[in-house]
């Protein structure tokens, strides 16, 4: 079950942490409610999502990515919040031992008194649902001052359940006297108070406290549960002291349907029976005796029902019903031992847990009870699955299978990186020998020279004002052979043609040339953009040459620091797959020992039970043959009329529940 509420007081508690730490962003509070505040660093903010998400797996990749984000002082803002936000995911996760350490470190005077003393009581509640019982002590004890009603009736009712499973029941009467507190919490804290002064023997006081709980009236399930249940206590306590007719009012007030309806006929029956009503015994008894023999109430009723007949003078069914006894425990006992076998042999937790694998997507860590596994020890799992040591121990053991399917992944994971790793060696294996040729070839140094080359010639067009120069290819050609003609024609006789050639090639020099330096300013322009791109790029193409010569020296040295990394996760991973397997193994082991525990507890009341079934059946049987035996005619003495049955019997009663 996720304690969503102690999750919420804990983000909270953090949040407070973070307001502190930006002041400026605090606003006036309650001291019971939190200031607001901001996420300064993003991968802090990363956490709260996976956090806020309440689900186990995103849980442990929270607390995963904490610790890791922590390590590489990625949260440098958040240093007061992060123990908190820790402690508030192992103790979702199960690992309350070192939950409780971090609040005791972190939960101190400079987080506010309202979260501080919610996250303790919530702490207080884990540990005594775990059994801790002198932590959850100690844990109540650090709540400072009074929290809001509802709070601290639940805080003064759970102290004095500590105190009482503490064997303290005098101070745990204290505590609860003077208790006062809302309605809804006044008849737990009667009841509490009634069941600490039964155990002090204090009877006569204890009585008007459970009887207040025992007659209230309401609707409610829970409080009709803590109504029967109340009374029952009184009612046993009272047959306990020899009190039957009181015992019998207490017991009749439980619904005969609850969750302790069993018990009850039974108390009501032995009630009748030591007011000598064994006629009336009979009605509740013979109600319990066709209910579910798994109940330890119903398997007394089994011995009870002939005891009362034997005590009505019923003796043929007085033994009836003993030998419908015995068959029935020697059934129910062939169960039991069938059941054990199934679970000495590792059975029970594959059956359990291979249900709940593939509903856990759905359900979480719940466990459905409506469609149990189909084996011998399935008609058990109801009382081994509603015991707290079970289920605690099942917890821990499902956490375990989870941890191991985490690690399965995290070894696949490595087997990846080493495949990475195997195919990156291949890659510069494959391509150092043209990286070695590229680097000898000084490539970029020629690039470099002809580029100072092109930069020289173009200062030098611009310096002669060689517009030619710039031409395109036609352009050039056609300077070039107005130049050649112009050669030839200087040598050439000044004859009247030569004349008008001369005058034709000015002509067609000086539409050319207007061309050429028309575009002169454009063309230059071009050149010397071209020129500084060029420039940029043998810039880029040295840094890459550079980078290239670095990477040539330090990849090996890298890759093989990455591989040693993956290896040496992998052995940590290997070496904790171990663990767990030992680890979950120890947990089965100490699972199916609950369950054999229990089970061997049900075989010793039934062959309790057997035994004295049998002995009352054979007392039955000396007493029948006896009275024959006297029955029969003697010399000078008439018959005896009576028959065996209608002896009275004097066959002890079976052991009053306790």
């Amino acid at each position: 079950m996720r304690l969503s509420s102690l999750l919420r007081a804990l983000l909270l508690a953090a949040l407070v942490a973070l307001s502190a730490s930006a002041p400026a962003l605090a606003r006036k509070h309650d001291p019971e409610k939190m200031p607001t505040g901001a996420i300064r660093d993003l991968h802090f903010g990363d956490v709260l999502y996976l956090y806020l998400q309440n689900t186990e797996d995103t849980d442990f990749e929270a607390l995963t990515r904490l610790l890791a984000y922590q390590q590489w002082n990625l949260m440098p803002h958040h240093q007061d919040e992060v123990p908190l936000l820790a402690g508030s995911l192992y103790l979702e996760l199960g690992m309350h031992n070192e939950a409780g350490e971090i609040f005791a470190r972190v939960l101190t005077n400079q987080v506010p008194t309202g979260p501080r003393n919610r996250a303790w009581f919530y702490l207080a509640q884990i540990w005594y649902a775990r059994g801790y019982y002198d932590k959850a002590d100690a844990a109540l004890r650090r709540i400072n001052g009074r929290m809001s009603p509802d709070l601290e009736a639940q805080r003064e009712i759970l102290f004095g359940n500590v105190l009482m499973h503490e064997g303290r029941f005098d101070e745990a009467i204290a505590a609860l006297t003077n208790w006062r507190g809302p309605e809804v919490w006044s008849a737990y804290a009667r009841f509490n108070l009634g069941v600490a002064l039964i155990r002090t023997k204090r009877l006569n006081d204890a009585d008007p406290f459970l009887s207040a709980v025992g007659t209230m009236l309401t609707t409610a399930p829970e409080l009709e549960a803590l109504r029967d249940r109340a009374n029952l206590a009184l009612g046993f306590a009272y047959l306990q002291a020899e009190q039957p007719a009181r015992a019998r009012t207490a017991l009749s007030r439980v619904r005969l349907n609850g969750p302790y309806s069993n018990k009850a006929l039974l108390g009501i029956g032995w009630a009748d029976a030591a007011l000598g009503d064994y006629q009336g015994a009979l009605t509740p008894w013979m109600e319990l005796r066709g209910r579910n023999l798994l109940d330890s109430a119903v398997q007394e009723s089994y011995l009870a029902v002939p005891y009362a007949f034997s005590k009505l003078n019923a003796n043929a069914q007085s033994a009836e019903y003993y030998e419908s006894a015995v068959q029935s425990f020697d059934a129910e006992n062939a169960r039991l031992d069938t059941a054990i076998a199934a679970i000495e042999k590792g059975d029970m937790l594959e059956h359990v847990l291979a249900k709940d694998r593939n509903e856990e997507a759905q359900f979480g860590w719940a466990w459905q009870l409506k469609n149990l596994p189909d084996a011998p020890e399935s008609r058990y799992l109801y009382t081994l699955l509603a015991g707290n040591d079970f289920q605690e121990g099942l917890k821990n053991y499902r956490g375990l299978v989870t941890m191991s399917g985490k690690l399965e992944q995290h070894a696949d994971d490595m087997s990846a990186f080493q495949d990475m790793i195997e195919t990156r060696e291949r890659a510069y294996a494959e391509r150092l020998p043209r990286a070695d040729a590229l680097l000898a070839s000084g490539a970029v140094e020629k690039l470099q020279a002809r580029d100072v080359a092109l930069e020289n010639e173009l200062k030098g067009i611009e310096a002669r004002h060689d517009v030619a120069a710039l031409g395109t290819d036609e352009e050039r050609e056609q300077w070039a052979r107005i130049q050649r003609i112009e050669a030839g024609l200087a040598g050439a006789p000044d004859t009247p043609d030569n004349a008008e050639m001369r005058e034709r090639l000015a002509l067609v020099k000086g539409v050319l040339f207007f061309r050429l330096n028309d575009a002169y300013g454009a063309r230059a322009w071009q050149e010397h953009r071209g020129l500084k791109d060029l420039s940029l790029a043998l810039h880029e193409a040295q840094s890459r040459w550079i980078r290239v010569e670095r990477a040539r020296k330090a990849v090996p040295q890298n890759t093989g620091e990455f591989a040693s990394r993956v290896t040496a996760l992998r052995q940590r991973i290997d070496t904790l797959e171990a663990r767990l397997v030992a680890a979950e193994q120890q947990q089965r082991n100490y699972l199916a020992q609950v369950a054999i525990r229990e089970l061997e507890d049900q075989k010793d009341r039934l062959a309790a039970y057997q035994i004295q079934a049998r002995f009352a059946l054979g007392s039955m049987y000396d007493r029948a043959a006896s009275s024959a035996d006297e029955a029969k005619p003697r010399k000078g003495a008439a018959p005896v009329q009576k028959g065996a049955e209608d002896e009275p019997s004097d066959e002890p009663a079976p052991e009053k529940p306790q």
